[in-house]
């Protein structure tokens, strides 16, 4: 069952990115006073009560898209109103629970009143946090954004102090019992999923279209016209497999031009039901920033993928064109540099019969499992070859290991103290698993736990 999503939505520099920090238990955006500066990674998992979801702060996907238009922040700042609008219509579209924002110190504004309006077109769970509430006062202003009419209570908090943030947690995880259940009785979706992601206007939809051999999905030139996600079925060699389609990035008409340039909500809620990703580059642009920030959302999402660089019929090639390229992506990409890379063109067809093969073979490596006899002979090799580290006179200890679970592939192994393992000696004993097993284009998870002596303290 996929993690529901919560979208913090509203106007700038009411706190979005300082509740999201404080939610996630971590400093993952950037924060500031001056409006508009929000420009780090914009998701990330909390759990409370023992239910896990996502957060997506949408303050950061506003200036994450600012950012990739290259507009000076200045500039891209000054005129918030269709930033504010995107940002609502985005988790009206994909969110499970929207979480409206507003700052207690200053009351309602006119940008507050914008956001609301778009809100209450929904019926999707809608809670208002008014922020900034870091004393009574400020608590008993909280009462008067009642009269945006959204949601059954409004929760005063201070997201900088964490004043207040268990009740609105409460609250959310309330909300998600209102969605619709899922239908016990529908049949199991055993085909392979695989979703096409990568920023506008690198071909997604004119990949889906040749892999199908016909003009399902509406091709153009112009970035994100795509209009919704995509989930087509077909048959490759008895192969059920579903391709999900993440081009649909905006509703024409409704959205200014150059503001949604990604919906990072909508790119999460495919991977989450993808097993394999295929990420598209543009050959003609070469490696962009955002291209490795959308291969990081698939490590963070634990995806199997496949790096297609599309347009390879538009460079102009010699021997080493295609050497010097795949050298260059795996520098940027070296945080995925199990992926495989395939070089292709949508337009002219070429090389697209490799796609569904190489996607294939990378689910089934998703799905190998390592006899445990077979990866403890794996382990102790690996130690005899390069010994662990030592420090204060102990050395790490590895006393076995075996596989707790595939898609992804997990390992457990069992050692002294987690103190003496470092993160090095854990990738090493990573690329000797890949070294003997392969695991093409899968992310692996490797776990440690400290064996315990009879009197319950680690040895």
């Amino acid at each position: 069952m996929r993690k529901p999503i919560v979208a913090l939505v509203g106007r700038p520099n009411v706190g979005k990115s300082t509740l999201f920090n404080r939610l996630i238990g971590e400093q993952r955006s950037v924060t500031s006073d001056i409006p508009g500066t929000t420009r780090d990674r914009v998701y990330g998992d909390s759990d409370w009560r023992g239910v896990v979801f996502t957060i997506v702060d949408t303050g950061g996907i506003e200036m994450y898209e600012a950012h990739m238009d290259a507009a000076p922040l200045s500039e891209a700042s000054t005129d918030f109103v269709p930033q504010i609008r995107a940002q609502a219509l985005i988790a009206i579209q994909d969110a499970d629970v929207i979480v409206m924002l507003v700052d207690a110190a200053q009351g309602i504004t006119a940008a507050d009143q914008e956001v609301a309006e778009i809100l209450r077109r929904t019926q999707k769970p809608i809670i208002i946090a008014a922020n900034k509430a870091d004393n009574e006062a400020r608590r008993t202003d909280a009462f008067e954004f009642y009269a945006l009419g959204l949601g059954e209570e409004v929760f005063a908090i201070s997201a900088l102090h964490g004043t207040g943030t268990g009740d609105l947690l409460d609250a959310i995880v309330d909300a998600f019992k209102k969605a619709p259940p899922e239908d016990p009785d529908a049949p199991e979706d055993e085909s392979l999923k695989i979703a096409i992601v990568g920023r506008p206007n690198v071909g997604k939809s004119s990949l889906l279209n040749r892999l199908l051999g016909e003009e399902r999905a509406i091709v153009s030139p112009i970035a994100g016209t795509t209009r919704d996600a995509i989930d087509i079925k077909l048959t490759w060699e008895g192969l059920p497999i579903t391709l999900i389609d993440t081009a649909g990035l905006r509703r024409r008409g409704s959205i200014a031009p150059g503001i949604e340039k990604f919906s990072v909500i909508r790119a999460l809620k495919a991977l989450e039901r993808a097993e394999v990703a295929l990420l598209l580059i543009d050959a003609t642009e070469g490696v962009t920033a955002q291209d490795t920030h959308i291969a990081g959302m698939v490590k963070d999402a634990h995806r199997s993928c496949v790096i297609v660089v599309n347009k390879w019929d538009a460079i102009e090639k010699d021997d080493q064109t295609m050497n010097e390229f795949t050298r260059i992506i795996r520098h940027r990409f070296d945080f995925i540099s199990y992926a495989p890379i395939l070089f292709i063109s949508a337009l002219t067809g070429q090389r697209i019969h490799s796609v569904l093969p190489t996607a294939a073979r990378v689910q089934e490596e998703r799905l190998t499992r390592i006899p445990t006899s077979a990866f403890n002979k794996l382990l102790r090799e690996a130690v005899l070859k390069h010994a662990p580290p030592s420090s204060t006179g102990r050395r790490l200890k590895i006393y076995y290991g075996t596989q707790v679970r595939v898609d992804p592939p997990t390992f457990l192994m069992y050692i002294n103290s987690r103190d003496l393992l470092h993160f090095s000696y854990e990738r090493y004993l990573e690329n000797q698993i890949r070294e003997a097993y392969g695991f093409l284009g899968t992310p692996l998870r490797l776990s440690f736990r400290e064996r315990e002596r009879d009197g319950g303290a680690p040895e």
